[in-house]
């Protein structure tokens, strides 16, 4: 698409009664023409974003604040590209330049009051290294970054108790003019080893602080193809990147807004020919597709390998290919040159049907949003028929040389995590095991005996250092059922953790096909006469089992047995928790009046008996805030 075309799009969004485009942020995020990017992120700022969302889907609001060292007054309009493009609707605080910690520091109030969620504080050299600085001079440079390394540290991590958003932080680019500027290689190497303590030191804070994370700009910035800065730019205005370099930060800041707010991708969806071998099944033959030591087969290898990567780190795998379904079997049980399996894969749609609805297949299969699917093909005609039918998915479009196919399924970075659980590593065996499940009950006589014949256990716990980071993690990427239809933020969940007065809860499901592991979770603020579910989530791979009901009932007794006479519920109403509300509204939550956030407060009467729960899940509580109901078996559910 002609660079004008998209322009014309975005300048057509900012009219009066303008009519949607969803496509548009994607199309722009993969533009190579920064000054089309631009001023098209410029145009955007006045647009309203639900205009550039697939139908029945609403952008997530996000407060960014941008807190540079350096001129980045342009940095904005990629950044609301790129998040655009992953979902977002941001909203821009810019400080000024060179007053970074100030800022941190507290000293100007009004970037603590903007109660940012995302803080980015990109940094460039001058922050550690002077420009009347000799940079041969090793002993004053290290003297220089040490005296500066502690207001800085200090200023991050102050910051980073103050909010309950993410910072984000960069390692630091050395600009090649300053190695440059030492003519002997022991000195340009005695700089560079200094440089990389420095970037290690930045590193650590992730490790150190909550709430703080690092992108390894420095890394990231070994393969780019521009300069790290553009010199007339820097010295006209103070932009210590080039324009590139913005483009490319920004991509990365929304691979991890995704990341921290649980919207990254859960599942890839990959075509089979001239995708995962070299070549067409169906005319070449299993002993003529191209996969092996030699090119092209090593490219399309690296495929397989880059693809068992992310699957081993919680990854879903699913095939979608025009193919004959009994010769796709056989290649992937029999060819001794793939690297991936049918084992890898969570289901294999081979057939003649269009690819868009065998995508939508997947979809239901697993039970997940269709916005949660990556498509790997290289056909541009299946892509643009997935782009135009499913703009929720996104779509990459593997062409050219094979060789490049391996990096293109990770350069959008949309299977980002903040952190990778045993949970994660399990993924694919869970979802196998769920398709089990499917076919043990069509061979049930009625719902009633596949429930029964599950023997599903259920176990309540308190979190500890283990089950934290999955409760974290289960917050950002629950949509469905989500009581408030958003995530607390880490730090708060960890100081819910520790207060008397809460209880932090996870719960875990087990059945005669294997155990789930951590599938939902609690967050409770426990009152004399009342006990507030301030928030709960549970997975959708166990829905319509019971599971909910049965964790209620053991909060509800043990809430009784303190002698709380009530429980209330925060619920906030999204396009996606219908799952949840309808729970409340079996349960016997009663509305009350709405608060001014849109967060309206449900209330269950606790003096009528026990509630009604699952009589085919045994239910078991370890959490002592929970006690002394230590173990209940569930009552069906009327």
């Amino acid at each position: 698409m002609a660079d004008d075309d998209l322009l014309t799009r975005a300048r057509r969004l900012a009219e009066p009664a303008a009519a949607p485009d969803p496509g548009l942020a994607a199309h722009l995020a993969d533009s190579s023409d920064i000054p089309v990017v631009r001023e098209a992120g410029r145009i955007l700022a006045a647009v309203d974003p639900r205009l550039l969302c697939p139908p029945g889907h609403e952008p997530r609001p996000l407060r960014v604040a941008l807190v540079p060292s350096f001129t980045a007054d342009q940095l904005a309009a990629p950044l609301r590209i790129a998040l655009l493009a992953a979902g977002f609707a941001p909203e821009f605080r810019i400080a000024a330049p060179d007053r970074q910690l100030l800022y941190l520091g507290g000293a100007v109030a009004d970037l603590d009051a903007f109660g940012a969620e995302l803080t980015l504080c990109p940094v460039h050299e001058e922050v550690f290294l002077p420009r009347d600085l000799d940079p041969g001079d090793g002993a004053a440079v290290r003297a220089a970054v040490d005296e500066r390394w502690e207001p800085f540290a200090d200023a991050v991590t102050g910051y980073a108790a103050r909010t309950e958003g993410a910072v984000l932080l960069t390692t630091v680019p050395l600009p090649a003019a300053a190695l440059r500027q030492v003519v002997s290689h022991r000195g340009r190497a005695a700089l560079a080893r200094l440089w990389r303590e420095l970037n290690l030191r930045i590193l650590d804070l992730a490790e150190q602080a909550d709430r703080v994370d690092v992108l390894d700009l420095e890394t990231l910035l070994a393969e780019h193809p521009g300069p790290l800065r553009d010199a007339r730019l820097h010295a006209f205005a103070q932009m210590a990147w080039a324009p590139g370099v913005e483009h490319r930060y920004a991509a990365e800041v929304a691979s991890y807004a995704r990341a921290f707010t649980g919207r990254g991708k859960k599942c890839l969806v990959l075509d089979l020919d001239n995708t995962l071998w070299g070549g067409v099944l169906g005319d070449d033959g299993p002993e003529n597709i191209e996969i092996g030591p030699m090119y092209p087969g090593n490219a399309y290898a690296a495929v397989q390998r880059t693809a068992l990567a992310l699957r081993r780190q919680g990854v879903l795998l699913a095939v979608a290919s025009k193919n004959d379904p009994d010769l796709v079997a056989r290649v992937l049980d029999e060819h001794p040159g793939l690297v991936l399996r049918a084992s890898d894969f969570v289901t294999v749609e081979a057939g003649w049907g269009a690819k868009d609805e065998s995508i939508r297949r997947i979809a239901e299969q697993l039970n997940i949003g269709l916005d949660s699917i990556v498509f790997a093909d290289d056909s541009a005609f299946e892509c643009e028929l997935v782009r135009h039918s499913i703009p929720e998915v996104t779509v990459i479009h593997l062409a050219g040389d094979p060789a490049e196919h391996a990096a293109a399924l990770l350069a959008q970075g949309g299977f980002d995590s903040l952190t990778t659980t045993e949970t994660d590593k399990e993924r694919t065996g869970l979802y196998r095991a769920r398709a089990q499940r499917s076919r043990f009950g069509a061979e049930q006589s009625s719902p009633e005996d596949y429930l029964h014949g599950l023997g599903l256990r259920v176990t309540l716990s308190a979190a500890d250092a283990y089950t934290l980071p999955r409760i974290v993690q289960l917050g950002g990427r629950t949509n469905q059922f989500n009581l408030i239809g958003r995530c607390h933020p880490e730090a708060e969940t960890r100081r819910i953790a520790h207060s008397p007065e809460h209880a932090l809860l996870a719960f875990e499901v087990a059945d005669r096909f294997g155990d789930e592991g951590i599938v939902g979770a609690l967050w409770i603020a426990r009152n004399p006469d009342h006990w507030v579910l301030e928030n709960a989530v549970m997975s959708c791979r166990v829905f319509a089992r019971g599971v909910e009901h049965a964790v209620l009932g053991a909060v509800a007794d043990a809430a009784r047995a303190t002698g709380a006479h009530r429980l209330e519920a925060d619920f906030r109403s999204t396009p996606r928790n219908g799952p949840a509300a309808r729970f409340l509204d079996e349960a016997g939550f009663a509305p009350a009046a709405p608060g001014a956030d849109g967060t309206g407060r449900r209330v269950l009467d606790l003096g009528s008996g026990p509630l009604s729960t699952a009589a085919w899940i045994t239910t078991t509580v370890t959490a002592p805030a929970l006690s002394p109901a230590d173990s209940r078996e569930g009552h069906r559910i009327p």
